[in-house]
């Protein structure tokens, strides 16, 4: 990846579904889908795995974050039926669900460190998008929710649900999960799923305040630390059986829409 004199990375295809731009060591990719909530499309994952593919070994620090007024209203369930009505066997269910893991896997080992910036909703593959940074800074009108069972799917979206339990512990998770319910943002704190909350004017100078420091610090400490803590983080997640993830909703939107069929 080569940067234009304007900051903005260059791609062998600009994205369509993202902004981004390269400021030095810091690469800001923001989710640019404001008028359908940045809801995660196909494109969007496709979009994201190339951009954290191709991503500029110089870059120390990536800021993810949504434009508009909710960081991300979760996956766009509209592609899930289409999927079905070109192969009912949920094929390209299962091929979206891998995408998704291999992206929040890519935020996740990152040479850089994450930095996640959320305001207003951050909704089921929103959540893990925002769980998978190593930080994250939330609005204080931010807000986190998995409404996976009352729409019939289960919470299996990019590892979601190892790193939840392992950030907020299992009895909580669990209470969350089958609830549905929204954790507001002092609770996200609370939880550790968010790590500070601001007004939603001062959500650009939380990030900067981490990412001076970062940059402070010699690079190969960074990299090498940051390594160590994701390794002891993945040791405590021993029966990490989320590589299912993919599997597990494909089966259950295929067997619900062949009964449907048979209706």
């Amino acid at each position: 990846m080569t940067i234009l004199p304007t900051g903005i990375p260059a791609f062998r295809t600009m994205p369509k579904t993202l902004r981004c731009v390269q400021q030095g060591p810091v690469l800001h990719v923001e989710l640019n889908r404001p008028d359908e909530g940045n809801a995660v499309t196909d494109d969007v994952l496709d979009e994201l795995h190339e951009v954290l593919r191709t991503q500029d070994p110089s870059v120390r620090v990536l800021v993810l974050s949504g434009a508009g007024e909710d960081f991300c209203l979760g996956g766009d369930r509209s592609e899930f039926g289409d999927h079905l009505a070109h192969d009912s066997s949920g094929a390209g269910i299962r091929a979206s669900g891998v995408r998704a893991r291999q992206v929040c896997d890519a935020l996740s080992n990152n040479p850089a460190v994450t930095v996640a910036r959320v305001q207003g909703r951050a909704v089921g593959a929103g959540f893990a998008l925002a769980l998978a940074c190593d930080l994250r800074v939330g609005a204080e009108n931010a807000s986190f929710r998995l409404p996976e069972l009352a729409l019939g799917l289960p919470v299996a979206w990019g590892g979601l649900l190892p790193r939840l339990i392992n950030e907020v512990g299992p009895a909580r998770v669990r209470e969350i999960v089958l609830s549905g319910r929204a954790v507001e943002a002092r609770e996200a704190f609370d939880l550790s799923i968010l790590q500070r909350i601001v007004p939603a004017g001062e959500l650009d100078e939380a990030v900067a305040a981490w990412v001076r420091p970062v940059l402070r610090r010699p690079a190969a400490a960074v990299r090498v630390t940051r390594t160590l803590l994701q390794a002891y983080g993945s040791a405590a997640r021993q029966g990490d059986l989320s590589f299912l993830d993919a599997e597990l909703m494909s089966g259950v939107l295929s067997q619900a829409h062949l009964a449907a069929r048979e209706r």
